[in-house]
């Protein structure tokens, strides 16, 4: 009747509490463990379940809601009761066989963001990353009459691919947040002395060591939220869009081919 999942023969006789086989009650208790998720198909006519994990990231599931829930730092507990009139299949069946799975409900024992997820995520940005930089360095073409090679920018492009090729090795042994520090001051490190040597100006490479600090940090603090990291990705894109609105004000886009050879 089940596709999957733990049964067990149940003996039921008769007592001075239980007159008839019609009405019994029965209370099985589940130690369980490295589970992903746990589910319940209320097969009797009233079915209790109660949940005591010390797992801090549950996420219910199925056609039934928890009666009641807590969820603190430290784990969660929760308890349904579900009747047999609330369930889509009947107590009693002779020639079809209903889905009991369809009413299954439990809980989703959800895994937070690990260094994996993190690194994930990262790479996610890595596309908007790099063309924030690319744009620095065309503003600096632009408004410091500085021309930039394409293969220095080949140079600069492949140096920031290369973070998240060093936050994933190295966070296998180290924690996320230092491995996301070594990587992008190695990073940083290498693209301002890149700088250094393609602009020969000191300001203009504390400038870019400046804004590749920021927009790391940024990424960092995306990373690290989930609840309100779309939020805080809408407000950061917005001011950037701001920013670059600001900066080419005064760029005579139709003069630009002009100002930019050498």
């Amino acid at each position: 009747v089940l596709k999957t999942g733990i049964s067990a023969p149940l003996t039921l006789s008769l007592s001075p509490t239980t007159q008839n086989l019609e009405n019994a009650d029965f209370k099985i208790q589940l130690n369980l463990k490295g589970s992903e998720s746990l589910a319940f198909v209320p097969v009797g006519k009233e079915t209790n379940v109660k949940i005591f994990s010390s797992w801090n990231s549950p996420s219910f599931n199925g056609d039934f809601v928890p009666k009641e829930r807590t969820i603190t730092e430290t784990g969660f507990n929760a308890s349904w009761i579900v009747t047999h009139l609330n369930r889509n299949f009947p107590q009693n069946w002779k020639n079809s066989r209903p889905d009991l799975n369809s009413a299954a409900f439990g809980v989703d024992f959800y895994i937070p963001v690990d260094n994996y997820q993190k690194s994930e995520r990262s790479i996610k940005y890595a596309i908007l990353f790099i063309g924030l930089t690319f744009l620095v360095f065309f503003f600096i073409e632009v408004r410091n009459k500085r021309p930039v090679h394409p293969v220095q920018y080949s140079l600069i492009g492949i140096a920031l691919c290369f973070f998240y090729l060093l936050l994933v090795s190295i966070s296998e042994h180290l924690s996320f947040n230092f491995s996301y520090l070594i990587a992008s001051s190695s990073t940083i490190i290498m693209v301002t002395g890149f700088t250094k040597a393609v602009l020969k100006n000191t300001n203009l490479t504390l400038m870019m060591g400046s804004i590749l600090s920021t927009l790391y940090l940024f990424i960092f603090m995306l990373i690290q939220l989930e609840d309100y990291a779309l939020l805080t990705r809408s407000i950061g894109l917005f001011l950037i869009l701001g920013l670059i609105m600001f900066f080419s004000r005064k760029i005579d886009w139709y003069r630009l081919n002009n100002s930019l050879k050498i």
